[in-house]
């Protein structure tokens, strides 16, 4: 690329980097997880991990993004001084965009399925959880339905790509990123109504012990630290891919900042919708540790839905926002595999994304063929999606996490001073400098402990 295409303004880079944060996780898994263990407390030390871990490294990802103005194919080659090998991440970083992008992509199917299933009423009939998990069966194993929806959305996220950075990702994720807001306020206000929100709102907004005294104190500050370094896509380069493509006006902490604190509203609004809906029409009962996972969207989630007074409506809009959140990360993450391509390649974006839909697709095929021809393939006790998700969640996320943080903060990498006057530049919040020590030392430590407990 001889001239490096830029966002048309500072709110497309907010929303389309927050749109890359914001992902199915915030949205389901963050509730499950906070109802599960103990509500407000869970979410007051899910909040202070974000601030430790997770802000620091999307500084170190947009620094080295927007210092060598480089996706991650080519940022670190940029930086590194010579004879250094730190570029050498490119290769496990675009293989955890691809690898993300082998499941993420038949997840966000799901939504659209069921975005339909709502819209057409087909659902409503099916009262009960055990109903709507059977139903939920039917849509992982109607192999050739699956598929066609998969590909449908490679198909959506790859031709936004192609129009550019400014007439396709930033327009179009503007759009859905904004309808993403008002639609899951629009819910959150609806939901704070029902008969027993009150006691939803409690659970969900007081700290209270009874999470701690069931779990244990080391479990919940485990699970609360794994969702806060998670749930902000760090450390494989999705994020640095939007620093790359902005100007040095404003310093690069106020902007992480913006974007953390877009992505927390998300899970937090979120909350304000599962937890009334959950007292009122479940008992109160929302998930234990062992049910964390997609089933509660599709099960029990689906059945509240489909109790409440307008719950076609209700189950149409809610699976609006989560398409909406799916495809925004999608194609965030598409983008980035489509600037590799651009600087590694003298070819245009429509021949990019025309050669990245097809490979997406092969990619794609042995997540939705594990649930049916391929379901007996277990790899360490797990399924093929299961399998996938665990080594970029669990592996390559932490692991690239802390190649950003000792690149940024070591004198055999970039170096503090380099990353400090860049994370610096610009108008608006400074990072301090007495926070180099807990960068330095402190930070590589607790992200190698994250690791190891995701890992075990």
């Amino acid at each position: 690329m001889d001239q490096r295409e830029k966002f048309s303004s500072r709110l497309g880079f907010i929303l389309i980097s927050a749109g890359c944060a914001i992902g199915l996780g915030n949205v389901y898994r963050f509730p499950i997880l906070t109802g599960a263990y103990g509500g407000a407390l869970f979410v007051l030390i899910y909040i202070a991990f974000l601030l430790l871990l997770g802000l620091p490294i999307m500084t170190m990802e947009l620094a080295v993004g927007r210092a060598s103005q480089k996706s991650i194919a080519s940022s670190f080659d940029a930086l590194e001084k010579p004879g250094q090998k730190w570029h050498l991440h490119k290769y496990t970083g675009m293989a955890g965009n691809y690898l993300l992008m082998m499941f993420y992509t038949t997840i966000s199917a799901w939504m659209v399925i069921y975005f339909w299933k709502y819209l057409s009423g087909s659902i409503m009939e099916f009262k009960t959880a055990e109903e709507l998990g059977n139903v939920f069966g039917g849509v992982v194993s109607s192999t050739g339905t699956l598929t066609a929806f998969t590909v449908g959305v490679i198909l959506v996220c790859f031709g936004v790509c192609s129009l550019g950075l400014q007439k396709g990702v930033e327009k179009i994720t503007k759009v859905m990123m904004i309808a993403l807001f008002v639609l899951m306020v629009a819910l959150a206000i609806y939901c704070c109504t029902l008969d027993k929100a009150a006691e939803g709102l409690k659970f969900y907004l007081i700290p209270s012990l009874d999470g701690v005294k069931e779990h244990g104190l080391a479990t919940v500050i485990s699970a609360a630290m794994g969702q806060s370094f998670f749930t902000l896509s760090i450390g494989i380069g999705s994020i640095a891919i939007f620093g790359s493509y902005i100007s040095k006006d404003r310093s690069l902490t106020g902007e992480a900042v913006t974007i953390m604190s877009l992505d927390t509203s998300v899970a937090l609004i979120s909350g304000l919708i599962i937890f009334p809906a959950c007292f009122t029409y479940n008992g109160g009962q929302t998930a234990d540790a062992s049910t964390v996972g997609a089933g509660f969207l599709f099960t029990t989630l689906s059945s509240i839905f489909n109790a409440m007074p307008g719950g076609r409506v209700i189950g149409t809009l809610f699976f609006v926002f989560m398409v909406f959140a799916a495809l925004s990360t999608v194609i965030a993450v598409f983008e980035n595999i489509m600037s590799f391509w651009l600087e590694k390649t003298k070819l245009s974006r429509p021949k990019v994304a025309i050669i990245n839909i097809l490979l997406v697709t092969a990619l794609s095929l042995p997540c939705i063929l594990g649930f049916t021809y391929w379901e007996n393939i277990q790899i360490a006790g797990k399924g093929i999606m299961d399998l996938e998700d665990f080594t970029v969640s669990n592996i390559l996320l932490p692991l690239g996490s802390l190649v950003y943080v000792l690149f940024c903060t070591s004198r055999y990498g970039w170096g503090w001073n380099n990353y400090f006057e860049e994370v610096n530049t610009g108008k608006g919040i400074k990072l301090p400098k007495w926070l180099k020590p807990y960068f330095s030392y402190v930070l590589p430590l607790i992200i190698i402990v994250v690791f190891i407990m995701s890992v075990l």
